[in-house]
C-alpha cells in the first residue's frame, strides 16, 4: 500500500480547489459553445500547455547528469501510449457526460452528483478483489438518500443533466483506477499530456457526429472559460492529480479530491449566485457525509486501524 506525504495530499487538495471552480467556467462556456466543442478546446489546450513543461523537464535532468524521464524501452512506450489512450477515452467519456449535463443543473449539484466516485471506486474493487469495509456500505446508503433529496422531485422524476451527472461520476470512477494503475509505472506529466490529446481527438470526432458547427466568433466569446478550463483545470488539475496519486494512498487521494463538490457549491454561489434549497442542502450535506465515510480506514478484528485502499488490487 502506498503512503501519503503532505506535499502530495497539498497537490490533491489544491486540485480539488481547481476543479471546483472549473464547473463555473464549464457553465459559462455552454453560453457560447457546445459541450464536445468545449471539451475538444479545453483538452487540446491542457495538453499543449504540457509539452513546454516536458521539454524543460527533461533538458534540466539531463543538464544535471540525470536522465530523460521519456520511456527508454519498447515495453515502457507500450505502457504509456496504451494508459494515455485508456485514461484519455475514459476522460473523454467522462468530461463529456458532465459537460452536457451541467447545462441542465446547478454548478453546485453538478459537484456533489460528480464527486460520488468517491463511493463508486471503492465499490468498484469488488470486482478486482477487494472487499469494501463496512464504512463503505454505510457511505453507499448515506449517498442514496442524499441523492435522492438532491435529485428526486416532489413526483418521483429525476432530471436529464443528474442522469448524465451520475453517468460522469460512473466514468471519472474508471479514470481514478486507469490514472492509480499506470501512474506508477510511467511518467505522470507525459501520461496527463498524452491523455489530454487522446480525449481531445475523441471530443472532436463527437463534436462532428453531434453537428456542433462552432463558429471562430463563439469560441473567441468563450476564450475564458477555456482557457481556465484548459489551462488550470486540464493542463495544471489533472496532472497534479497524477503527481499526487503517485506517492499517495488512492483512499487518501480520492478523499482529498472530494473537496471539489464543497468547492464547487461556494464557486457558484458566490460567482453565479446559485443558492441550494434546504432540501437540496441536506442532500448535499448526507453525500458528503458518504464521501467521508466511504475513504475512512476499516479496523482489523484487534482494533488496529488499516487502511483499505480501493484500487490496490487495479495494479
Amino acid at each position: 500500500m502506498k503512503t501519503s506525504d503532505r506535499k502530495s495530499i497539498l497537490m490533491l487538495s489544491l486540485t480539488a480547489i481547481i476543479w471546483g471552480a472549473a464547473f463555473v467556467a464549464q457553465s459559462v462556456g455552454m453560453d457560447y459553445v457546445g459541450p464536445f466543442t468545449f471539451n475538444a478546446a479545453r483538452s487540446f489546450l491542457g495538453g499543449l500547455v504540457l509539452i513546454p513543461f516536458i521539454l524543460l523537464t527533461d533538458r534540466l535532468a539531463v543538464k544535471n547528469g540525470g536522465r530523460s524521464s521519456a520511456p527508454a524501452t519498447r515495453e515502457e512506450k507500450r505502457t504509456l501510449l496504451m494508459g494515455g489512450i485508456l485514461c484519455g477515452a475514459a476522460l473523454c467519456a467522462a468530461s463529456g457526460a458532465q459537460q452536457m449535463g451541467i447545462a441542465y443543473t446547478t454548478v453546485g449539484k453538478a459537484g456533489f452528483i460528480t464527486a460520488l466516485y468517491i463511493v463508486l471506486v471503492p465499490v468498484a474493487g469488488i470486482f478486482l478483489g477487494n472487499r469494501p469495509g463496512r464504512g463503505v456500505w454505510m457511505g453507499v446508503a448515506l449517498a442514496v438518500a442524499g441523492l435522492y433529496l438532491l435529485c428526486i422531485t416532489d413526483g418521483f422524476s429525476i432530471g436529464g443533466g443528474d442522469l448524465l451527472m451520475l453517468l460522469c461520476a460512473a466514468f471519472f470512477s474508471l479514470q481514478i483506477l486507469l490514472v492509480d494503475h499506470f501512474s506508477p509505472r510511467v511518467d505522470c506529466v507525459r501520461l496527463a499530456c498524452l491523455q489530454f490529446m487522446v480525449s481531445g481527438v475523441l471530443s472532436l470526432i463527437l463534436m462532428f457526429l453531434a453537428g456542433e458547427r462552432p463558429a471562430p466568433a463563439d469560441l473567441a466569446a468563450a476564450w475564458a472559460p477555456i482557457l481556465y478550463a484548459g489551462v488550470l483545470s486540464s493542463g495544471v488539475g489533472y496532472t497534479l492529480q497524477a503527481v499526487g496519486q503517485k506517492n499517495t494512498d488512492p483512499t487518501i487521494a480520492s478523499l482529498a479530491m472530494s473537496l471539489e463538490s464543497v468547492f464547487s457549491v461556494l464557486a457558484g454561489w458566490v460567482l453565479l449566485g446559485q443558492a441550494l434549497s434546504l432540501r437540496e442542502a441536506i442532500g448535499c450535506l448526507l453525500m458528503f457525509v458518504a464521501i467521508v465515510l466511504a475513504q475512512l480506514p476499516a479496523r482489523s478484528p484487534a482494533g488496529a486501524a488499516a487502511a483499505v485502499s480501493q484500487t490496490k488490487n487495479a495494479s
